[in-house]
Order: structure tokens, then sequence, then C-alpha cells
């Protein structure tokens, strides 16, 4: 990767492609694999399921992009401002979202999806498990390690730490990864430090300091570090996924996988410049945040619903479709238009305690 510079005065049209195919990586896993395997979908998708079973990866991914992303929006802003640029972009599709997937699951008052009031607060906080209550949708996991991502750059940010000393922060939080995933399993650091997915994040990281600073031999190091250990921490999952599910893709196979995702994550910045910006593209990366938040539960309960009326397949297709439309409407008349005022608002209204410069709009950045 040749050194560009500063990444922070371009948009990178080629991770917001890259986001969409893992969404759509992640609702093909839901809609053909697992709903059908855990019982969430009535009717099964048997010649797709052994292809879409690879779709969970797609959060790999995001985790990936999402470690490039967000250091790169770190660049060159205070923590005031990359704070309220985070809350932002997470907060107002979230609550929209969640509040829509409430309204259907309480309609459809399906006993495979239940929620209550209760429930609906909880999730106000994105952390609803936190407070002893599920998750609106069960995509939601994913979020949470997101905001814990960010909290954590936001903490370096403000110790000033981050700016300047990315490659040690990353030594450091892959080697306390290593020990946690490799030997002692605890709990607490791994939701805390996000230690089974921390490779992830670190070779994102990394690959933006490469891009930003060009190579150097620290950099590489880690960077093939991370990678190492991915291929360890994968293994979770593939656990996870034996025993909720009773089959999981086999190693060998989930180690080739997982070296594509990080060839397609390389081969996505490798022509990032050949990729032009437009509406379109824009448009494709920012309704990925709420087709990910929306596409689960109501995606499930859509194909229960249609699949006896037209087809398994014409299902499919259509919930897809609709899926897509929602998230196209969500993020065209409701997150883009309050963007900018928002985070006006909100660093005007910490200014007086945590002064800052004025924010300024941060539209080309979208979580995973």
């Amino acid at each position: 990767m040749e050194r560009v510079g500063s990444t922070s005065s371009s948009r990178l049209t080629s991770l917001d492609l890259l986001r969409l195919i893992a969404a759509l990586a992640v609702v093909c896993f839901h809609y053909l694999f697992r709903g059908p395997i855990a019982g969430d979908i009535n009717a099964g998708y048997p010649a797709a399921a052994p292809f879409a079973i690879y779709g969970y990866l797609g959060v790999s991914l995001f985790f990936l992009i999402s470690g490039f992303v967000i250091t790169w929006s770190a660049e060159g802003r205070a923590w005031q401002e990359f704070t309220v640029a985070r809350i932002v972009r997470l907060y107002p599709g979230f609550l929209v979202c969640m509040t829509l997937t409430f309204v259907v699951l309480s309609i459809a008052n399906n006993p495979r999806f239940p929620t209550d009031v209760s429930t609906y607060a909880a999730n106000l906080s994105m952390f609803a498990r936190a407070f002893g209550r599920p998750s609106m949708d069960g995509v939601y996991w994913s979020i949470m390690l997101e905001i814990v991502f960010y909290g954590w750059v936001a903490a370096l940010m403000f110790a000033g730490a981050f700016q300047h000393g990315k490659l040690a922060i990353v030594a450091i939080w892959l080697a306390i990864s290593a020990g946690n995933e490799l030997f002692l399993g605890n709990t607490a650091i791994r939701i805390l430090l996000i230690t089974t997915y921390a490779p992830f994040f670190a070779f994102g990281i990394l690959a933006q300091q490469i891009v930003q600073n060009g190579r150097s031999p620290a950099a590489i190091i880690l960077l093939v570090a991370a990678f190492l250990l991915s291929c360890q921490t994968i293994r979770v999952d593939e656990g996870w996924m034996r025993l909720h599910y009773g089959t999981a893709i086999s190693y060998p196979a989930l180690f080739v996988a997982n070296g594509v995702v990080f060839a397609i994550f390389a081969g996505a910045l490798l022509i990032r410049s050949i990729v032009p910006a437009s509406k379109t593209v824009l448009m494709l990366g920012g309704l990925t945040y709420p087709l990910y938040l929306l596409h689960q539960y109501i995606g499930y309960i859509s194909l229960n619903a249609l699949a006896p009326l037209i087809g398994r397949n014409a299902a499919f297709v259509g919930v897809l479709l609709a899926v897509l439309l929602t998230s196209f409407l969500i993020w065209r008349f409701i997150e883009t238009p309050i963007r900018k005022p928002l985070i006006r608002g909100l660093m005007s209204a910490i200014g007086h305690i945590a002064p800052s410069r004025s924010a300024r709009a941060n539209s080309s950045v979208a979580p995973t």
C-alpha cells in the first residue's frame, strides 16, 4: 500500500461497497442457514445452506472495516468531535430500527420472538443485556462490541495516546488477547477488551496506519500477528455453532475462508483509488447500517408469513427487497437529514463542559 498522505481528506468508496457485501452475507446467513436450522424459519433452503453458512464471516469483515474506518475518522479530530460523530452515526438509526422491530414483534406476537415494554426500555440503552433483558434483535451483540471499541478509542484519544501510539496500543491489545484466548479464557476480559475479535479490529487499525504513513517493519509484524491470532480465535464461533446448531464449518475450510475475508478487505483497500465516488455508492454504504439492524427478526416473521402464500424462494426475494427499501428510506429521510444539525447541537451542548474545535460532519463514516 502506498503512502497517501491523509486518508481523512477523501472518501473510501470501496469500503462502502464492501460494507454492503458484508451485510448481505450476514442476511443470507440468517435467512438461508441460521433461521431454518434454529427453527426460526419454517421453510428451509437446503441447496443454499452449505454456502450461506459462510455468511457469518461478514461480521469479521465488518470488524476489519471498522478498525480501519474508525482510525481514519479519528485522524485530526479531538475526542469530543469523535465521540459526538459516533453517537450521531449510531443512535438515531438504532432507535428507529429498534422501535420498528419492537412494533413488528408486538403485532406478530410470536412466542419465538417475545418482547415487552420493559425489553424495549432496556434496549434504549443499546446494552439491554446489562439490564438483564434480551436484545430486541439477535444482531445487536456485534453493535455492542463496536460501541466498546469506539469507547476505547475515545478514551485513548482523551488521554492523547491513540494519535501517537497506535502500534504500541495494538501490540499490547494483541498480546492480552492472545493470552486470554489461548490460556486464560476469562469472560470479563473477553467482553471488556473484545479479545475474541481484537485481531480483526487491530488488523484494520494497522492497515490504516500503513495507508497513512507507509510500511514499517513493526506494522507488518503486527499485521501478520493479528491475522495469525484471528486464525485461532475463529474457533470460538466454530465451537458456538456446533453447540447451538449441531454443525459448523470444518476448521480447514474455516481457515481458508478467514484468509479470503482478509484478502477481500486488503483488495478493497488496494482498489480504493479506482472506485469512483457517486451518489449511488454513498446510498449503498449508507443503507448498510439499518439493513443490518432490521433484517433478522423482522425477516424471519415475514418469511414465515409469505412462504406459504408465494413460495419460499419468492418470499426470500420479496423480503430481501423489502428490507433493502426500508433501509434506504431510513437512511435517506431520517439519518441523513438529522446528522449535521444533531452534530452541531451536541457539540454546542458539550462545548461549555469540554471545549473543542467545531465538529465537522462525519457523513463518510458508517458503523458495521
